[in-house]
């Protein structure tokens, strides 16, 4: 049964992801220059408005643009830095790094603007407790599309909700299995009972907890990346050698016109980097909505940082380490890989530390995912007992994704992102007279040498759409 569902998982991730390669750069290229490349123009004041994250004003509704950010974080940061690069390296080579480089740069203004979108259009929540927003809630207001909002929220609870939490898991447990050797069973088992308690809490608790692991695990991973580059600095101009000599061979990763235009080594840095950093997969927004802040476009630049930090400095300690010990080659792959590298370099205790610091990231993960699913659940129908049930089924692909196989997995993790993928690209587009006209008022704010602050009634047009008064 495992075998026939694989097979039919990757029957449908063929043509899925040769198209949405070409969707995903388009949509990043076409929002770089239309914005005039906000990513780097607005670089500098997305750092401030991070650094600045307090709650503004006196609503109880929000969190603050930080634990939005570090909500954002513990998803994008985790499984996918360190086990999904290193997948990437062994099985596209290090070309795959400059792919992943490449999408996460152009992404960021996909970032930026589906993260705009959700603070413009977000609600309050049913029990007026909090924000609520993402992908679902701009396609049902600003296109006018409930059936489409609908069709996205399902693809991403599937795809947050439980395929991803079982990629966290089965991470976890390869980690914990080959440093100390622990039973897989058991650890699932641990997982459950250490999960429930966090996701019966609510996004409240997902964001406290976020804000205290992720810079903490953050901080400790990067640290001992820049030992092991400092170590090995005369190797790195050869890293970057492999890294841009790789780039463009020439392996063609599928069939028919599009997918011979595609390398295998171009579409693992693509599918990895899209996994990690997430831009333009509609998933941060809903993280981003939840925000308190004075102008939708703060948002938009804090979670556009978060790419940056994701996959520019966090991917890329994790390929620096892969490509130094010189193994990527060896048969190993996943979490495995990397910790065989970072054994290499610094003993035995390597192995146990990545565990912990994995453990820390994947944690993180899955209550991260769960925030973002949960939103979508209240999306579709807000009910105890479906939210009981969705809970339930949480936990239960906990543990499924602690005893499966690693290419199953990570197979069905690609054609959920991918789905999701296609329908956000597609509404951000659609969307993006909005983006510029929210970009617009912010920067012209700020040339008039006021603290932005975005206010509907400026902007009578939008009146009609947005269907709240938060604004």
């Amino acid at each position: 049964m495992t075998e026939s569902l694989h097979q039919w998982v990757n029957a449908i991730n063929g043509p899925l992801w040769n198209g949405l390669i070409f969707l995903l750069l388009g949509a990043g290229l076409f929002f770089t220059v239309a914005t005039g490349f906000v990513q780097f123009r607005l670089f500098g004041r997305s750092v401030k408005e991070m650094l600045g994250g307090r709650k503004q004003g006196s609503d109880p509704h929000g969190i603050t643009p930080f634990q939005a950010f570090v909500t954002g974080l513990a998803s994008r940061v985790g499984v996918g830095n360190i086990a999904g690069v290193a997948i990437a390296i062994s099985v596209g080579g290090a070309g795959a790094v400059f792919w992943m480089w490449l999408v996460a740069l152009i992404g960021m203004s996909s970032a930026f603007a589906e993260s705009s979108l959700a603070q413009l259009f977000k609600i309050r929540d049913y029990d007026n407790h909090h924000f609520r927003g993402g992908p679902a809630y701009y396609i049902t207001q600003g296109l006018g599309q409930r059936w489409l909002g609908v069709l996205f929220a399902l693809s991403l609870i599937f795809c947050f909700g439980f395929v991803y939490e079982a990629v966290q898991s089965n991470t976890i447990v390869a980690a914990t299995e080959a440093a100390w050797g622990w039973n897989k069973h058991a650890t699932g088992v641990a997982l459950v009972i250490l999960t429930a308690p966090v996701i019966f809490g609510g996004i409240r608790r997902v964001a406290k907890l976020a804000e205290a692991i992720v810079p903490l695990m953050a901080v400790l991973y990067l640290l001992l990346a820049l030992y092991i580059v400092f170590s090995n600095l005369n190797m790195i101009p050869q890293v970057f050698g492999m890294i841009f000599a790789d780039a463009f061979k020439v392996d063609a990763a599928g069939g028919g016109l599009l997918g011979g235009l595609i390398s295998q080594t171009m579409m693992m840095g693509i599918k990895r980097g899209l996994y990690s950093n997430e831009a333009g997969q509609g998933s941060a927004p809903n993280a981003a909505a939840a925000a308190e802040v004075k102008h939708p476009v703060s948002q938009g630049m804090i979670q556009m940082l978060g790419v940056f930090v994701d996959t520019i400095i966090v991917c890329s300690c994790t390929a620096f380490i892969v490509l130094v010990s010189g193994i990527h080659g060896d048969g190993l792959s996943g979490v495995q890989l990397t910790q065989v590298a970072i054994v290499q370099q610094v003993g035995g205790w390597g192995a146990d530390f990545l565990a912990i610091v994995l453990f820390l990231f994947a944690f993180s993960t899955i209550i991260g995912n769960y925030a973002y699913a949960e939103s979508n659940v209240q999306f579709i129908k807000s009910n105890w007992l479906i939210m009981a049930l969705f809970r339930m089924g949480v936990l239960g692909m906990v543990y499924f994704g602690a005893v499966q196989s690693v290419p199953l997995v990570w197979d069905m993790a690609d054609m959920a992102m991918g789905t999701m993928a296609w329908i956000n690209l597609i509404a951000i587009l659609l969307l993006s007279p909005l983006v510029f006209l929210l970009l617009k008022d912010y920067t012209a704010k700020l040339k008039m040498g006021k603290e932005p602050e975005f206010k509907l009634s400026e902007h009578p047009g939008l009146k009609r759409k947005v269907k709240s008064d938060i604004w």
